[in-house]
């Protein structure tokens, strides 16, 4: 009896080298060079000549490269790149997102000079404050005039409401340009927020919209040889039947 061995077919690596750092990674953790978008990809082979479809890239690496690409479209659309489309690469770089709660930001670096600015604000435009202020301008002059529960401090023409009120309005004016420069503030950092907010959306769209192409060209490839091996199949077959 003849015993026939059967080779065990050979398992593919579990680990692969990456082209760029050169550096060991399991397969999971790379990308191959073939899913690889050609704007990407041209970078790659600039630094690394000898860059091909067989290659492996790690995903800090890829992450670089895309931020080197995504950063030449920028500087082709918009000239010099500025402090906040940085902040949006960094952030496509490491994936992380853009939006802040600015009011808790504010809120954390607030003095308690400019709390209170806000506050006073905030009341000196209520209709509680205009409806409480005028009772009592009210209450003061009646008081004064008329005399009634003690002798009048104020008489008419009222000098000591007007230095009251001079005052406060003297008071009043800085309080609320203050606060009202705050508020400035707030809306510039949220205007720069959602610019990065709409700029990373319009890059991540576009290179959507470039792995999807590409993606799609390497289906037609595929078909496409794989139309062409059916092809001369069926052109064996036929050469075999005429035979």
């Amino acid at each position: 009896m003849i015993n026939i061995t059967r080779a065990k077919p050979s398992r593919p690596p579990l680990k692969s080298t990456c082209t760029v750092c050169g550096k060991t990674f399991r397969n999971r953790d790379l990308r191959p060079a073939y899913s690889v978008r050609p704007g990407v990809a041209e970078l790659i082979a600039r630094d690394f000549p000898n860059w091909n479809d067989g290659d492996f890239i790690c995903r800090d690496d890829l992450s670089t490269y895309r931020r080197r690409y995504v950063e030449g479209l920028l500087e082709e659309e918009r000239g010099e790149i500025g402090q906040l489309e940085r902040q949006v690469l960094q952030s496509l770089e490491s994936g992380q997102t853009i939006t802040q709660p600015l009011d808790a930001v504010f809120e954390e670096n607030s003095t308690f000079a400019e709390v209170m600015a806000d506050r006073v604000a905030s009341f000196g435009g209520s209709r509680t404050f205009i409806l409480s202020f005028c009772a009592i301008l009210l209450l003061w002059m009646a008081m004064n005039v008329t005399g009634w529960l003690f002798r009048p401090f104020d008489a008419y023409p009222f000098i000591l409401l007007n230095l009251v009120l001079s005052s406060l309005a003297a008071l009043q004016a800085p309080v609320i340009m203050m606060s009202q420069r705050r508020q400035e503030t707030k809306d510039r950092q949220r205007a720069e927020n959602d610019y990065q907010i709409n700029l990373k959306a319009e890059l991540e769209i576009r290179q959507l919209h470039e792995k999807i192409d590409h993606q799609l060209a390497r289906q037609w490839e595929r078909l496409a040889e794989m139309q062409q091996i059916q092809i001369e199949l069926l052109e064996e077959r036929s050469d075999r039947n005429s035979r």
